[in-house]
Order: structure tokens, then C-alpha cells, then sequence
């Protein structure tokens, strides 16, 4: 007849006194109490693998700070995952294991994870816009934040002072962020689905506004506004520069000597540096390469045509055109990247080929076949559009000061 073993009680527990030697104290089903000679009690389940079949032990903590109650409870919880076949020591330290990964799998973490594979496809200065609005705005709350206990109610509430504040455009980009984040976690396998979906939804969204430009008959305005203000000669290079190239802020800001074949009037923008990631050629007017020629003394010997002032080995700023029009008096009226809707709307008006326009301005058409053939046959074309409107700059800057005369001197340029 099989040994019935009589269950401890608490008082039986509390009351065990130490001996010589550790000793066991049983409750049976295979949980005991072991006294350990320095008066320690350990709650210990002895089983059978159930694969090797042999025998082992498995500790549920120590009395009091674990109850008879709780080891009794333990040890059911074992012997329910033995009926399974599963070891319930390897089953408690891969749950450890889980636990510890998933509190070092934190938001901040996860977040340095996504952008190694996002930053692929965004400019170096808009990359750096992406982290630094996270690290602003994200991190100093949630960013230690293990991503399995990310939840919509508790981002919400991080995310409405901003809303309050009135940046709407600001809270529009961190939702799609932590959105791409959340969608990438799931897609490594870190989480089952996106706890974030959705939470746009709960801000209004910001007013869709263009970037501030001028008429294209306020052109003459500009031209003389850049004749008189007092700002640094590679400013204005840069502002006009822009003007007769029709590119980005970052795009003119960053352009290196390196990317300018003067043999073939050509400025070749690497995809790294472009919006859309696609290499982007300019055809560069007399008037284009004469405001190289101006920077020559200033910055041939070094990699950027339009250098940093505090660090001359690093290109200008992008918002450097941007406040240098704030001090001429356009400020809401026009930024540096409205400079390229003024071109547009200049040549769209006076009858240009729209395809050859957006194509100039670096728009991906989205036609594969269409855009393999623009590359070749609009860049052509280009050349002369972009002669055009040089052209017509110049001639806007009537009785001013024009940089970009084709020269390699300043012209009092007169109709």
C-alpha cells in the first residue's frame, strides 16, 4: 500500500526549527520544505524529467516570503505542465529569458533597430530630423519603456502637450513614426500586433499648407531685395544658387565640389542625398556656374561649395537661406523651398513642357517606363529649360546687382 503523506500545516512551517544537519519536511505530491542549517526554508518540488526520466528538483522560493499557499499553487502549475511533457525548470528559465529580453527590448531600443534599416532611405538631414523628433518628444517619457507594454492610452497622453501646443504637423510625423516603429516590431517578431494603430486618429490633423512663395511677378522684388540686403556673399550664393537650380534647401546647402562636372555643365546629386533616394541630374546655366566661379576662392579647396561658419569643413546650414529671407522682410511670405514653386508656376506659365518641369524639379514619375525615358531624353531638354530660366532671372534683376551674370564679376544688369 502506497505511503499516504500528511499535508504540513502553517504551523508545522512557521514552527520548523533547525538541526545539526538540513533536513526535509514533505506535503506531499512532491513538494517539501527544506531546512537548511543556517535556519533558511526552501520550498523544493522533486519530480521526473519528463524525457530523461530522472529524478529533479526545482525551487518555488523561500518561507515566508513565499506561503504554503503559493508552493502548493506552484507545484500544481508544475505538475499541470508535466502532464504536457514540459520540464517546468526549463519552461520557468525560458520565461526568464522572455522576461529579460523584453524589458531590454525597450522603445528607445527597438526605435535605434528600425531606423538602421529606415535611414537607408531618407537624406542625411532628414534622418536626422526623424531621431532628433523622437528623442525630443518620445524618449524622455517612454523611451525605456519595454515595446510589449507600449500602449495607445499612455502614447496618447505623451503625445497631447504637443497637440496643445498647437504643432499638429509635429504630432502628425511622431504618430506615423511610432507607427512604422510598432509595424516593424511586429514584423521582427517582438510583438503579435501593432498597439498603435490608429492613433492619428485621436488629434486633429494639421492643415494641409504650402510653403510659403511669392507671384512670379514679385520676382524683380526678390532680386532687388537680395541686392541690398546685408547678409555674407556665400549666403546670397547659396539663395540663388537654389533660385537657378531649383533644388531643396538640404540639396543646395550640401552640394560638394566632387558632384560638379564643369566639361559637361552638369551637378550630379547622389540618390543618398535626394528625397525620393534616386540620383538627380542638374544641367548647371552660365549663370549657374558662375556663382561656382564666385565661390571658388572661398571654397575650392575644401569639400563644400557653400561651407559652414562655425565649421568650415561641413557644408551651411539649409535654414541659413531661410532666416537670411526672414531679415530681408519675407518672412511668411516666402521660404527657401518656395523657391522651387516659384519656378514651377514661372514655367508653367510661359507655356514649358510640365513633364520636363517635374522632372526637373526631381517629382518621381510614377510610369517606370515613362521615368526611364524622361532620364535620358528630358535631360536633353532640360539643359534649355534650364537656360530659360536663368535667364529670365537675370533679367528680372533689372537695374540690380546680379551674381549670376555669367561672369566671373559683378553686372549692373540694365534692360
Amino acid at each position: 500500500m502506497a505511503k499516504i503523506t500528511k499535508p504540513l500545516t502553517n504551523t508545522e512551517v512557521s514552527q520548523a526549527k533547525t538541526k545539526d544537519k538540513e533536513y526535509n519536511l514533505s506535503d506531499g505530491g512532491g513538494l517539501g520544505l527544506r531546512i537548511k542549517t543556517n535556519g533558511t526554508k526552501i520550498w523544493l518540488f522533486n519530480y521526473f524529467h519528463p524525457h530523461s526520466k530522472k529524478r529533479s528538483n526545482i525551487s518555488f522560493g523561500t518561507y515566508p516570503s513565499v506561503s504554503l499557499k503559493q508552493a502548493r499553487d506552484n507545484r500544481d502549475e508544475a505538475k499541470a505542465l508535466l502532464a504536457r511533457n514540459i520540464d517546468p525548470k526549463a519552461h520557468r528559465e525560458a520565461e526568464e529569458r522572455k522576461t529579460i529580453q523584453e524589458h531590454s527590448n525597450t522603445l528607445e531600443r527597438i526605435t535605434a533597430d528600425w531606423f538602421e534599416v529606415k535611414k537607408s532611405k531618407l537624406t542625411p538631414d532628414y534622418a536626422e530630423d526623424v531621431m532628433r523628433s523622437l528623442e525630443k518628444h518620445v524618449f524622455p517619457s517612454m523611451g525605456k519603456t519595454p515595446i510589449t507594454m507600449i500602449n495607445a492610452v499612455d502614447t496618447i497622453a505623451v503625445i497631447k502637450p504637443i497637440a496643445a501646443a498647437g504643432s499638429l504637423e509635429t504630432v502628425k510625423r511622431i504618430c506615423q513614426r511610432l507607427n512604422e516603429i510598432m509595424t516593424f516590431s511586429v514584423n521582427t517578431g517582438l510583438l503579435m500586433h501593432n498597439p498603435l494603430a490608429g492613433i492619428g486618429k485621436a488629434f486633429e490633423a494639421p492643415t494641409k499648407q504650402n510653403m510659403p512663395t511669392i507671384k512670379p511677378d514679385d520676382l524683380p522684388l526678390l532680386m532687388q531685395a537680395l541686392n541690398t540686403a546685408s547678409i555674407k556673399l556665400a549666403t546670397r550664393c547659396l539663395i540663388e544658387w537654389q533660385l537657378h537650380t531649383m533644388t531643396r534647401p538640404g540639396e543646395a546647402a550640401g552640394t560638394k565640389w566632387s558632384e560638379i562636372n564643369l566639361d559637361e555643365k552638369l551637378w550630379t546629386i547622389p540618390a543618398e542625398r535626394m528625397k525620393k533616394r534616386r540620383e538627380h541630374f542638374v544641367p548647371l546655366s552660365d549663370q549657374s556656374l558662375a556663382l561656382l566661379e564666385l565661390m571658388r576662392p572661398i571654397s575650392g579647396h575644401r569639400e563644400y561649395v557653400f561651407p559652414g561658419d562655425r565649421n568650415p569643413k561641413t557644408h551651411m546650414n539649409e535654414s541659413t537661406a531661410n532666416m537670411a529671407l526672414k531679415r530681408m522682410g519675407f518672412a511668411g511670405k516666402l521660404v527657401s523651398h518656395g523657391l522651387r514653386a516659384l519656378a514651377s508656376t514661372t514655367l508653367n506659365e510661359q507655356g514649358h513642357d510640365p513633364d520636363v518641369i517635374e522632372s526637373a524639379l526631381a517629382h518621381l514619375d510614377k510610369n517606370e517606363v515613362r521615368r526611364a525615358y524622361n532620364r535620358g531624353e528630358y535631360l536633353k531638354r532640360r539643359y534649355s529649360l534650364m537656360r530659360w530660366w536663368s535667364e529670365h532671372i537675370e533679367q528680372s534683376a533689372n537695374g540690380n546687382m546680379s551674381l549670376a551674370n555669367g561672369k566671373k564679376t559683378l553686372r549692373l544688369v540694365n534692360q
